[in-house]
């Protein structure tokens, strides 16, 4: 048998081998897609001598709070409060399902003496570890944390500098949309910025909530774009062994967020679309689970209020 035919044997030899050996099957990915009619939870709120009428509830967070309740707080933007215009809002259920929750009045506003951008809170975060609240939100320029033994009041978490400001991504960068997801022993926090004014997705992990690794990008460009608000409100669940990241480009009556599915959290496609499943014609949604049942939250088209809807997972063609 000549070298050539011999090579040849030897390689089909391999490719058989290769091929008995069994290979798991990949995560089938599912697409997203609301089931049923969106009810409406919190509308644009009086603010009093700080509202003004073209002020905006905007980036939100809803959960439960210790006495079984259901919160829902708003960055409400282009208020009277000076600086930045933004401050924090809440409301109050009873049932998720509830329409027209009760207004509970003004929750948060910045505090510069804590280095918070005057009327710079963005996008209020919570998520419950023990008995313990944890609230992220962006001060405009860093991510910040609060704390809270009843899910309604919180207590900011200051630094030994007597700040509040965790990490950023510089100056005039405008870090914000804070969200975070426990997986296996690391908190995984996603957020946006746009330095070089590019939006992208970043994510930073710890394993205690405080000491924060190095920054990463974790989705950028592709055919979401890459202007400074085309990676905004990102929010990532884990389902049937992928993760899903919902990132937002349009708010509004066009609104617009695009979903993509990886096995990598912290890969959700750098400058291609790889890992693209659909868009949502949604704007800063979130995604809750409660009682077996998914649930998606969105801005209002008007962006007046906030809307919910139940959510179903169907496989992609």
């Amino acid at each position: 048998m000549g070298p050539r035919l011999i090579q040849t044997a030897v390689m089909t030899a391999v490719l058989w081998t290769l091929a008995q050996i069994p290979c798991g099957a990949a995560p089938a990915v599912l697409v997203p897609v609301l089931d049923g009619e969106w009810w409406q939870a919190a509308s644009d709120p009086d603010l009093g001598p700080l509202t003004n009428p073209k002020q905006q509830p905007v980036d939100f967070s809803i959960w439960q709070a210790a006495d079984g309740t259901w919160q829902l707080w708003s960055c409400i933007r282009g208020t009277n409060c000076g600086g930045r215009t933004r401050l924090f809002y809440r409301w109050e259920g009873a049932r998720l399902t509830d329409r027209d929750w009760k207004p509970m009045g003004i929750a948060l506003q910045a505090d510069p003496k804590a280095g918070e951008t005057t009327g710079g809170l963005q996008a209020p975060h919570v998520v419950k570890v023990g008995d313990v609240y944890h609230m992220f939100y962006g001060d405009w320029e860093h991510i910040c944390r609060a704390r809270s033994t009843d899910g309604k009041t919180f207590e900011r978490v200051v630094g030994p500098d007597g700040r509040t400001g965790m990490f950023g991504e510089g100056a005039g960068n405008n870090t914000r949309d804070p969200m975070v997801l426990r997986i296996g022993d690391l908190w995984h926090c996603y957020y946006t910025a746009y330095p070089e004014r590019k939006g992208a997705v970043y994510c930073r992990t710890s394993p205690d909530m405080t000491t924060w690794g190095e920054s990463k990008i974790v989705a950028f460009g592709g055919r979401a774009g890459s202007n400074p608000y085309s990676a905004e409100c990102p929010f990532v669940v884990e389902k049937d062994g992928l993760f899903y990241l919902f990132r937002t480009q349009r708010y509004g009556v066009k609104a617009q967020t695009s979903v993509y599915a990886s096995k990598d959290p912290m890969d959700f496609g750098v400058e291609n679309d790889r890992y693209f499943v659909c868009t949502l014609p949604v704007a800063a949604p979130e995604i809750l689970l409660h009682e077996g049942q998914y649930y998606i939250a969105a801005l209002l088209p008007s962006l007046k209020g906030i809307q919910i809807a139940r959510l179903k997972w169907t496989p992609k063609p």
